[in-house]
């Protein structure tokens, strides 16, 4: 039988963060051990509090949700921008008034719970980060013996064979943080980018909103309300791009993705601040951990998010 994969999320809860959360916290062939926030595509606080109201609109109050990190290494806080709170509203989740969860964040820090984590499952944990990496950074940087942990990362972020979506050559997750990612990048973990290159692949439309809100399911009209947002506020048509779950599909079937095993970097100055990059000074090295998608069977990872839902 195979092993149940051990799941944590790093999140910034905006949108897609949001239908990301509900993938996992229904899936029966996993164990989510917790969720831990950041900031992005709101607060650290406004993510945390949509992770622990989105959790209770499934029924997984049982899953501790743990504040993290709230600003960039270089950075003294953190405002999120414009084109963030028209993509996903000023709430998160598209002006979506959802039913307030009972509960608080647990008391420990997101930074905390992912070193005690690591440090006991070991192998068998995988970490999804769909926002900046600054807390799996921050851990590595205060647990520097974390650089020869085992277990697994998947990175919704960056773009490497296509443009950015913030800059010419940067990807939103990554240039709110770089010196962030190049850190975890960088760090010698087995890390799989999920980039633009394979998300933007992949679409949601307004037949999955349509069903979402009449699948009978005390969560669906809530989740097809974010989405139908979603995409007017993104490729404003019948369909968006499916960014943050598609690092959620990564994890549970890699073989739904095409990769190629690269030494991967982050330029942290000059015009292409928060490009993701083949690292120039590994180039001739062999047998890196780190991968990075470059296709994608997009009708698999539709089929599959549909099936949840």
């Amino acid at each position: 039988m195979k092993p149940q994969t051990k799941l944590i999320l790093d999140l910034d809860t905006g949108i897609d963060d949001s239908i990301a959360l509900v993938c996992a916290a229904l899936q029966t062939d996993m164990h989510l051990l917790g969720v831990t926030g950041t900031y992005g595509n709101v607060t650290t606080e406004e993510g945390v509090r949509n992770t622990l109201d989105v959790l209770s609109l499934v029924g997984r109050d049982d899953v501790p949700v743990y504040a993290g990190c709230t600003h960039a290494f270089e950075e003294d806080a953190y405002l999120p921008e414009a084109v963030s709170r028209r993509i996903h509203g000023a709430n998160g989740v598209g002006q979506v008034v959802l039913p307030r969860a009972m509960r608080e964040a647990e008391s420990e820090h997101a930074v905390d719970f992912l070193i005690r984590s690591m440090v006991q499952y070991g192998s068998s944990l995988t970490l999804v980060t769909t926002g900046p990496c600054t807390n799996l950074a921050t851990a590595i940087r205060t647990e520097p013996s974390l650089r020869s942990w085992k277990g697994r990362v998947v990175m919704m972020g960056g773009a490497l064979t296509v443009r950015g979506n913030v800059t010419h050559f940067a990807e939103a997750n990554i240039i709110k943080d770089p010196e962030a990612a190049k850190l975890v990048l960088e760090s010698g973990l087995d890390v799989t980018m999920v980039g633009l290159d394979v998300t933007m692949r992949s679409r949601l439309t307004m037949d999955d909103v349509r069903r979402w809100r009449s699948n009978g399911t005390a969560y669906g009209p809530y989740l097809a309300d974010m989405l139908a947002y979603y995409i007017a506020n993104t490729l404003g048509s019948e369909e968006t791009y499916i960014h943050d779950p598609s690092a959620l599909a990564c994890a549970l079937h890699p073989e739904y993705f095409t990769m190629l095993a690269l030494f991967l970097t982050v330029e942290t100055e000059g015009v292409d601040r928060g490009r993701t990059l083949v690292d120039h000074r590994k180039i001739r090295e062999t047998d890196p951990l780190s991968k990075v998608c470059i296709d994608v069977d997009a009708p698999k990872v539709e089929s599959w998010l549909g099936s949840l839902m």
